[in-house]
């Protein structure tokens, strides 16, 4: 068996071992791998066909896994830090949003989150206005039934980036990592929702006091 041969069934090993990856990191590693070793063949063997394909699925490779391992260190960062979700940009799509605007109302099917960019919203239920940079929509995910909990109204022109619920279980199958840190991120958000709701809950209560201490004297 010449050296050549020897070249093309070791690229053919390696070809077969991208099918048994289970998530996406290893496999565009091993992917990138395999091109590398396909071109290698491809100019033993003068192919032009092989050298053309994998030519091309070469620095596709390259591109996806570096796009991978961004959004994992993107997520990470979010998650050891503030609540920004800035990293999800190239996954949305931009809306523009007008006062009065309802994104979605209480009860409705839940299948989308926003990043808020510019403007304000507002949760009409609990009474809490949201600023720029803040993720709304996104505890639909995990909730049982999948419907809203709150109405999201808008009260100053502005823009959101939307992004589906498809997109992010796609992102979170693609690479389990993502699901680890999203979930860090909704559980943060959760946390912070029930510290707000338990200030509100204890002003309310101060003010309910000081209007029986009044109604005493």
């Amino acid at each position: 068996m010449d050296y050549a041969s020897l070249i093309g069934f070791f690229a053919a090993g390696v070809s077969i071992a991208t099918m048994s990856m289970k998530t996406m990191v290893p496999l565009r590693i091993v992917g990138i791998c395999s091109n590398i070793t396909f071109v290698i063949y491809g100019l033993l063997i003068w192919s032009l066909p092989l050298l053309a394909l994998h030519a091309v699925l070469l620095p596709l490779n390259v591109y996806r896994l570096r796009e991978m391992l961004k959004l994992i260190r993107d997520v990470r960062t979010a998650s050891e830090g503030s609540l920004s979700m800035d990293w999800l940009r190239a996954y949305a799509t931009e809306r523009a949003i007008v006062a009065g605007d309802i994104l979605f109302r209480k009860g409705d099917a839940a299948n989308e989150m926003f990043l808020l960019v510019a403007g304000r919203l507002r949760l009409r239920e609990l009474d809490i206005e949201l600023e720029p940079g803040v993720v709304v929509g996104e505890m639909g995910l995990l909730a049982p039934g999948r419907e809203r909990t709150q109405t999201l109204e808008c009260i100053e022109d502005g823009e959101v980036l939307r992004v589906t619920y498809d997109k992010i279980r796609e992102l979170y199958f693609q690479n389990p990592s993502f699901g680890f840190y999203f979930l860090q991120l909704t559980t943060s958000r959760l946390f912070e929702n029930i510290g707000r709701l338990e200030t509100r809950l204890a002003e309310r209560e101060r003010e309910v006091e000081h209007l029986h201490r009044k109604a005493a004297e």
